[in-house]
């Protein structure tokens, strides 16, 4: 065998199968259902279990080699699931450990598609202030309704989200490959997911709340996974 035809078993391989992704519908809709119906047990146990089988998605398509892009959204995944299991216990401190946890995905993120956006070409640079703009109106909403404590917290998080949103846009636009393309409407997903979840906490109850921000969140971290999975030519 050829090293092409054996590139291309080992690729061929890798592929997710169906019913893993379905495994990590099944396991988001349990979790959304038990937050929405109040069954702790369910919320506990699928919440990060279902980042967790993201995660293991693009782990079985990784590559030996390479620019490190996948190792560093797997690194993203695996710190997201820490801020699940944070994020799941009322309290200000368990809030602040999960903020602090999705702020080093963000920046383990961030990191990855610097990689993309180095490799592609000039373009245009529009989403960095459109995000910007984003993220002004969040905090201008926000400010009035948060403890003083969080203030810092939550200006430094809303900082990187934006940062590691924007890069990917950026590196979208500029023809860097579909690997910037899931990324970028990854990157869009976890903003909409933050603010409705930040808005929900802190300024208004929102109705379906949960739902809305567990499947946009679920949603943003397949794509940043598959990502992953498309630098590595899996498709």
């Amino acid at each position: 065998m050829n090293a092409a035809a054996g590139q291309d078993v080992r690729r061929s391989r890798s592929v997710v199968p169906l019913p893993v992704w379905a495994a990590v519908a099944g396991s988001a809709a349990l979790a959304m259902a038990g937050a929405a119906t109040g069954e702790p047990a369910l919320h506990y146990l699928f919440k990060p279990l279902t980042t967790l089988l993201i995660a293991a998605c693009l782990w079985r398509c990784r590559a030996a080699a390479g620019d490190g892009y996948p190792r560093r959204l797997l690194a993203g995944l695996l710190m997201s699931a820490v801020g699940d299991v944070f994020l799941m216990f009322s309290g200000d401190a368990c809030f602040i450990a999960g903020l602090g946890a999705f702020l080093l995905a963000h920046l383990a993120y961030w990191s990855a598609f610097r990689l993309r956006l180095v490799a592609g070409s000039r373009g245009p640079i529009w989403p960095w202030p459109a995000y910007a703009a984003v993220a002004m109106a969040m905090l201008v909403t926000l400010w009035p309704h948060l403890p003083t404590a969080m203030r810092i917290p939550v200006v430094a998080y809303v900082a990187v989200l934006v940062a590691m949103a924007s890069t990917a846009a950026v590196a979208w636009r500029r023809g860097c490959g579909p690997a910037a393309g899931f990324a970028a409407l990854g990157g869009l997903c976890f903003v909409v997911s933050d603010a409705t979840l930040a808005f929900d906490r802190f300024v208004a109850p929102l109705p379906a709340s949960t739902v809305a921000v567990l499947a946009s969140y679920w949603l943003a971290q397949a794509l940043i996974a598959r990502s992953g999975m498309a630098a590595q030519g899996v498709h």
